[in-house]
């Protein structure tokens, strides 16, 4: 994948999604040496899984990107998220939210899988008051078709729309544009801009 096909793939995305929703390039099976192809396609979103590598990554890239944290956040590595991220997409824990300084999205299990991360629907106004929380977010089961995907996120503009809050972070590189449809304002794409 060069920098041109991810550029290209990118303004596609950019284009059927429109100029109100934000496009972040997930970056966990993306090396630190990679990223330098993102920075070269001119990728102004980056999210990252994991605290580590986030660190790793903003130590040689800085100010290339603006940096969003999307994965599972322990409460002892917000701190490392409040130096680098303007967002972070994952808040579940109240431990976590009692630390962080930076704007938030709270995740929201609305599949009830044990092995998603987020909170109940019930738990989130508890949330909602110990930190900047700016809107939600969701991972839908998985499954083979994009439209799976559209009850869980009408639920959570729904639920969004319950408590005043705008941002919705929902849909990636298989389900963005059922997303979009549903009134995401934020999309996670990885294998969408460069898969193979």
């Amino acid at each position: 994948m060069s920098p041109d096909e991810i550029r290209q793939r990118y303004a596609l995305i950019h284009d059927q999604a429109g100029p109100d929703v934000t496009i972040v390039a997930a970056t966990k099976y993306v090396s630190v040496a990679d990223m330098a192809m993102l920075v070269e396609a001119g990728i102004p979103v980056v999210g990252e899984n994991r605290a580590q590598d986030l660190e790793r990554k903003h130590a040689e890239y800085g100010d290339a990107f603006r940096w969003h944290f999307i994965g599972r956040l322990q409460s002892n590595k917000v701190k490392v998220v409040n130096r680098i991220c303007e967002l972070v997409h994952s808040l579940e824990s109240e431990s976590a939210a009692r630390r962080l300084a930076v704007p938030a999205l709270v995740e929201v299990n609305l599949s009830g899988e044990a092995s998603k991360g987020g909170v109940s629907p019930e738990d989130l106004p508890r949330l909602l008051e110990l930190a900047d929380v700016r809107g939600l977010m969701t991972m839908p089961p998985a499954a083979d078709e994009p439209e799976a995907s559209r009850p869980y996120f009408r639920r959570l503009r729904e639920l969004a729309g319950k408590h005043g809050l705008d941002e919705l972070s929902m849909g990636t590189s298989q389900d963005w544009r059922v997303a979009i449809d549903e009134g995401a304002t934020l999309i996670r794409v990885g294998s969408a801009l460069y898969a193979d």
